[in-house]
């Protein structure tokens, strides 16, 4: 839905590249290839957005490059989250199985974002009804930042469409 709104939005004086791949299930690994790909890039800037674990990663990116990020109901400590789900396990947005390995810890442990350094460059969107994830943290961890707390929802933003005139005013302004 963001991707087609950032379409929509492109011209050729000012265009715009959307880059969404499908992660895997190695923290490095994901990163790795999602670096590899802005290194490569001839965009003059950027900005992250991620759901979740996504916005974990958006914290890492956002830091590792001085860009704005998108955050989304965030896993703000992803590896204390995750921890107790080593072992087989299906995605939060799909059926898909995969082995989610003791090492990711540790991987995910070397992304950790402590403390963000630059509050004015995020957006955090967080849901009072998340089922998995603490608001309460998010918007501590997010001290300073733009903040959308959304009375209810759920930790997919089911209702994220009413809000995504919002997101793209972050993103353009």
């Amino acid at each position: 839905m963001t991707g087609e709104a950032l379409r929509a939005l492109s011209s050729n004086d000012n265009p715009i590249e959307w880059y969404c791949p499908q992660l895997l299930a190695s923290p490095k690994a994901s990163m790795d290839m999602v670096i590899k790909y802005i290194d490569q890039s001839n965009a003059d800037h950027m900005i992250v957005v991620g759901s979740s674990l996504g916005g974990f990663y958006a914290n890492f990116l956002a830091e590792r490059y001085g860009c704005k990020a998108i955050v989304l109901n965030p896993a703000v400590r992803a590896a204390r989250e995750l921890a107790p789900h080593v072992g087989m396990m299906t995605a939060y947005d799909s059926e898909e199985p995969f082995d989610f390995r003791p090492e990711y810890i540790d991987e995910l442990k070397a992304l950790q974002v402590e403390a963000i350094t630059n509050p004015p460059r995020y957006f955090l969107m967080a849901a009072k009804g998340d089922e998995l994830l603490d608001w309460k943290e998010m918007s501590t961890f997010y001290l300073g930042a733009y903040q959308l707390i959304l009375e209810g929802s759920d930790h997919g933003i089911t209702d994220y469409p009413t809000h995504l005139p919002e997101v793209l005013k972050f993103i353009t302004q």
